[in-house]
């Protein structure tokens, strides 16, 4: 007995060195969490909430008003248990693609939304990611921001399957959202062009842009977001400045730097009347916000 028990004290010392070696299982999901990140740590994957979430209103956007009102319709109808799109927004950089989702998760998380960030490389885990949510009563939102695949990317097919493509069905409490600043998600070369055929007076085009299409194409609604002008760009600063507090004289004495700033960025954005804002009221002393 006592080479047993000295044998049994042995295997259970290995077991616990094995065991130490191993990874961690994921914490489970603070399901009060408004915003989760998707992340991978020591092999395996876990909805991490984010604690800080960017506070971002839908007021405070400018210049997208059709792009507000259209992405607000289609969330509340889903929060509302009916049906809605996914969603693909598109376009320019800087103009209020991702503030814009972070702005509809502000406004409709009282009423059960939540989010979860995935990064593209992590896009095969979609389908572990669903099982987790399908049964919970909370409406998801799974945001991939400036999503773009190279060819042959693992992520590409792990995402058409679940948008619309795979024997399971998307759970009806689950929606994507995606930014990209390509129509299509993949880069469009020159040479795909002499795939295109005519047949009868039609040009259709070659396999290779129909693959790429047939991507973007499983978004329901498409939102695509242009350039600002001078004069939208001017009123975003406006709108910024006077929420750090400047008055209508101190926002209208600021024009000639917020041009200046624009000029030097090369980019007469959202983004960039924000960044104005931040250091113009930085330096006149008033308080970040």
């Amino acid at each position: 007995m006592n080479d047993l028990s000295r044998l049994l004290a042995r295997a259970e010392a290995l077991l616990a060195r094995v065991e130490s070696l191993l990874p961690a299982p994921p914490p489970a999901p603070d399901w009060q969490a408004v915003a989760h990140r998707w992340l991978r740590r020591n092999g395996s994957g876990g909805l991490y909430p984010v604690k800080r979430p960017h506070v971002i209103r839908l007021d405070d956007l400018q210049g997208i008003a059709e792009q507000k009102a259209r992405i607000a319709q289609n969330t509340r109808q889903f929060i509302a248990g009916r049906s809605a799109n996914n969603v693909l927004l598109t376009g320019a950089r800087g103009t209020g693609k991702s503030s814009l989702v972070k702005a509809v998760l502000n406004q409709f998380a009282p009423k059960g939304l939540r989010l979860i960030e995935v990064d593209k490389n992590d896009l095969t885990d979609l389908p572990q990611i669903v099982e987790l949510i399908e049964d919970r009563r909370e409406r998801f939102i799974i945001f991939c921001d400036d999503l773009s695949f190279e060819a042959n990317e693992p992520g590409y097919k792990a995402l058409k399957s679940v948008l619309d493509g795979s024997i399971s069905g998307t759970p009806d409490n689950l929606l994507l959202y995606a930014t990209s600043n390509r129509r299509h998600l993949m880069p469009e070369f020159m040479a795909e062009n002499l795939e295109a055929k005519h047949t009868g007076g039609e040009i259709h085009p070659g396999e290779t842009v129909e693959e790429k299409i047939s991507l973007s194409e499983r978004f329901g609604l498409w939102l695509s977001f242009y350039p600002f002008d001078q004069d939208h760009y001017l009123a975003i600063c406006a709108h910024w400045l006077a929420q750090y507090g400047l008055s209508r004289r101190e926002i209208e004495a600021a024009r000639g730097e917020a041009l200046q700033w624009a000029l030097t960025r090369s980019s007469r954005s959202g983004r960039s009347a924000w960044q104005f804002a931040r250091d113009h009221a930085g330096r006149s002393r008033r308080k970040s916000g």
